[in-house]
């Protein structure tokens, strides 16, 4: 398998080139030159078929031999340690839960099928590797947790300060080793925006190898295909609506490329919170980016969505196409926190605010539409103060967060300034 670059002015790459690289040097993304039919035999026999098999025929025409295919089998194997269990909250709405991994969000997917891409293409040169990573919460911890210790490669992990809940910052500040934090002071627009001039900044990439590990990287997104079909596997009935949180898109993007490989989804949702700009375009066919607003659904508080143009890419920049496989929707706090208790009212089950935007949408969908439906609980709600605040619980902790609090916070605070990133990597080489 060959990726071509969304700006279509980079050579073509395969799949290890793709992911050593991060992004293409004219600052697209990476994209499949063709997407994968997976036969129908496999569609139909899903159910009865381990979720590993499934995800290692998802996988492997992707990879396309760069892998041997008992190594991917392990790597895919590892990925799916935990499990990714569909919950019914009532006889319309299901919700997948994907904060059962180390880090509790469904990051832990894509950043540790990565991690282990990376570790057996062990940096792909003499060079010293650095893994560059811009977070809104989730994704940094992730990586950390995936690369924490891994001779030979830095991680260097950006966060907007202030504006990640105390389990994240935690998450993101306690690692040190090969792990290096910054907290920047801005937002995370202009964390990914850092994140992307280290990427394509000529002289260091000449003198080190340099990766991203966001969803920018291959590497990072292909995998989150993986629990849409774990959640049809658990399904019974007509293809579903299938409701996203979405910040930076690149999770519904991986949903609907599943989808064009043959998954049966009926129709997806990106479920956003004030930073509409997705919705806003659904509306008006106008794409205009604004700066990102803060909300408490913080790992969607982006303006400018890298993975939309992946999206555009899958539908042949087809619009039409698009808006009848997606619609988009999005919501304000005060509505987030209502949906909160509502849930808890009615079902006992505790949504941590995405996951809540998430419930929101699938709910008013199948209310105007009918049918019945999933929405992906991205976090675990023990990762949000605003839980405890808004309903009074948070539920059990997880055993993986008990000695976090005990660690020494190892972070450096920055301006918003690629300069003061640059030096630093400078001075680790």
């Amino acid at each position: 398998m060959q990726f071509y670059s969304t700006n279509r002015r980079s050579a073509p790459a395969s799949f290890r080139e793709a992911v050593l690289g991060g992004q293409p040097d004219d600052g697209g993304l990476y994209f499949p030159a063709e997407i994968p039919q997976l036969p129908s035999s496999l569609i139909e026999r899903m159910a009865s078929i381990p979720l590993v098999d499934v995800a290692l025929e998802v996988i492997r025409p992707y990879v396309g031999g760069d892998i041997p295919d008992d190594r991917l089998r392990q790597i895919v194997d590892e990925t799916l340690s935990f499990p990714l269990p569909l919950v019914a909250l009532s006889e319309r709405i299901s919700a997948l839960e994907l904060f059962h991994g180390p880090t509790l969000a469904f990051k832990d997917i894509g950043a540790g099928f990565m991690s282990r891409c990376l570790r057996y293409f062990g940096g792909g040169s003499g060079r010293r590797t650095f893994v560059i990573v811009a977070t809104s919460g989730d994704t940094g911890g992730a990586v950390a947790a995936g690369f924490h210790g891994v001779e030979g490669i830095e991680v260097i992990i950006l966060f907007p300060k202030g504006k990640v809940s105390r389990v994240q910052e935690l998450q993101l500040t306690t690692f040190g080793g090969n792990v290096t934090t910054l907290e920047v002071r801005g937002t995370f627009d202009d964390c990914q925006a850092i994140a992307k001039q280290m990427l394509a900044d000529a002289e260091l990439n000449a003198r080190a190898h340099l990766t991203s590990a966001n969803s920018i990287n291959i590497a990072r997104w292909l995998p989150q295909q993986f629990y849409y079909f774990a959640a049809l596997q658990q399904w019974q009935g007509a293809p579903p609506v299938i409701s996203v949180p979405s910040g930076n898109f690149g999770n519904l993007a991986a949903g609907m490329l599943a989808a064009r490989s043959g998954l049966p989804v009926s129709r997806f949702i990106a479920a956003c919170n004030s930073n509409d700009v997705v919705p806003r375009f659904m509306n008006t066919g106008s794409y205009d980016l604004r700066p990102a607003v803060a909300t408490i659904s913080n790992a969607m508080d982006v303006g400018s969505p890298s993975n939309l143009v992946r999206i555009s890419e899958i539908f042949g920049g087809d619009r039409e196409q698009l808006s009848s496989a997606m619609a988009a929707k999005s919501y304000s706090d005060e509505e987030t926190r209502r949906t909160m208790v509502d849930v808890y009212s009615h079902c006992k089950y505790i949504l941590d605010p995405h996951g809540a935007v998430g419930y929101l949408a699938i709910d008013e969908y199948l209310s105007a539409n009918g049918g019945r439906g999933i929405f992906l609980a991205t976090a675990h709600p023990v990762k949000f103060d605003v839980v405890l605040d808004v309903i009074g619980t948070q539920g059990n902790e997880p055993e993986s967060l008990a000695d976090l609090a005990h660690k020494p916070k190892q972070s450096v605070e920055i301006d918003n300034d690629p300069s003061a990133v640059r030096d630093m990597i400078l001075a680790k080489l």
